[in-house]
């Protein structure tokens, strides 16, 4: 099936996000309009330390009006690849730097209304690095067991969905609890 763009318009532009109306040609040969969030792609990295604990932040998340915990993550750079980017992120982020960075998946966290790709990686052999955040980002690296964690995603502790998927296929593919 195909679902032909007849007719596109950006209807914001901001910093880090565009939102377009498209009009598309249904199958039945009726038009439907959509709204797409434009965002691109991003990284987002579950490090694991030498005694098998993650390492995670918690930063201010205004769109949910709270704290949340959940994995380093950031946009791409222009021309920045995502292996470049995640190694990137999770240094300004953690302050820990990896050479042991290994690809999980490619996904869209939430393509019913954005186009958002995500790429997301375990980070192990962590050494220490420099900590360099954004003049807006407040961020408090904490550290948990991957036991804690899943128990923190279970009471509604972690929300955020790139987290808890990074955990759990963490779990399944480690072998874990």
């Amino acid at each position: 099936m195909s679902y032909e763009v007849v007719k596109s318009l950006i209807q914001y532009q901001g910093k880090f996000v565009a939102v377009k109306e498209d009009t598309i040609l249904l199958p039945d040969g009726k038009t439907a309009s959509r709204e797409v969030v434009q965002r691109g792609a991003a990284t987002a990295i579950l490090p694991i330390d030498k005694h098998g604990n993650v390492i995670l932040v918690r930063q201010y998340r205004h769109a949910v009006g709270q704290m949340l915990l959940e994995v380093p993550a950031g946009i791409l750079e222009k021309g920045e690849n995502p292996a470049e980017c995640a190694k990137r992120e999770l240094e300004e982020e953690t302050g820990y730097q990896t050479n042991a960075l290994e690809f999980v998946c490619q996904m869209y966290p939430t393509p019913g209304f954005c186009d958002e790709q995500l790429y997301l990686y375990l980070a192990q052999d962590l050494a220490e690095g420099k900590q360099n955040f954004d003049e807006d980002e407040f961020i408090e690296v904490e550290k948990y067991s991957i036991e804690q964690a899943l128990d923190m995603v279970e009471k509604g502790e972690i929300q955020d969905a790139k987290t808890i998927l990074l955990l759990y296929g963490y779990v399944a593919k480690k072998g874990h609890k």
